[in-house]
């Protein structure tokens, strides 16, 4: 509903996202990626380092990465090099890579963590039988950012989940992959979530010669 000019309160009322940088949140490049780690472990950081590799390679939206448990990522004491999890907003399953950095501090974190295979992996520091909040995640994906010296209205904790997603599209340039491992039920989703325009299919296009 609009406002009326003759609404004494109007001129003083701003838009909701006056100021604020709206739309996709950039993804991660390689080096970024391996800058949020070198400042995880400078500041022994060893849950955030854990929960960032997570979510790198997930490729989890957050209230599905804040809600992974512990039986979801270990078999036998070991870390699983594939994991799998239902999704929160589709009910589908989606299935994951953990790569050897990922296992690596995951493992460290759960030495120390403690718990049962059925306590999440990530509780919440007010109520253990909870999960860390989505909001608190989003809180800390903000102090990564900025420590790493990157804008924070540029990033979020979708960069991460896009972070992956967008480099295997830009290595392989099959969508149809990216679409599998984001759990997308639609691959115009995927063309949408990556900004996938005709620069991408004629950079592609370019690169292929018959």
């Amino acid at each position: 509903m609009g406002m009326s000019e003759f609404d004494p309160g109007a001129a003083d009322r701003r838009a909701w996202n006056a100021g604020r940088k709206v739309g996709a949140k950039r993804a991660l490049k390689p080096r970024q990626v391996w800058a949020v780690r070198f400042f995880l472990d400078q500041h022994r950081r060893m849950r955030d380092r854990a929960l960032f590799d997570l979510a790198v390679d997930s490729k989890l939206r957050g209230c599905d990465v804040v809600a992974v448990k512990i039986g979801d990522l270990v078999i036998g004491g070991q870390i699983r090099h594939r994991a799998i999890v239902v999704q929160r907003k589709t009910g589908k399953p989606v299935q994951f890579e953990l790569m050897g950095d990922a296992r690596a501090s995951l493992l460290a974190w759960l030495d120390r963590r403690g718990g049962t295979v059925d306590d999440y992996v990530f509780p919440s520091r007010i109520d253990q039988a909870s999960h860390l909040s989505t909001r608190q995640y989003a809180r800390l994906v903000d102090e990564w950012v900025v420590g790493t010296g990157l804008r924070r209205e540029e990033y979020g904790t979708h960069s991460l989940r896009r972070t992956k997603a967008s480099i295997i599209y830009k290595a392989t340039g099959n969508l149809r992959a990216v679409q599998i491992l984001l759990g997308h039920t639609k691959i115009e989703n995927t063309v949408r979530y990556l900004g996938v325009d005709v620069e991408d299919a004629l950079a592609l296009a370019e690169a292929t010669e018959i």
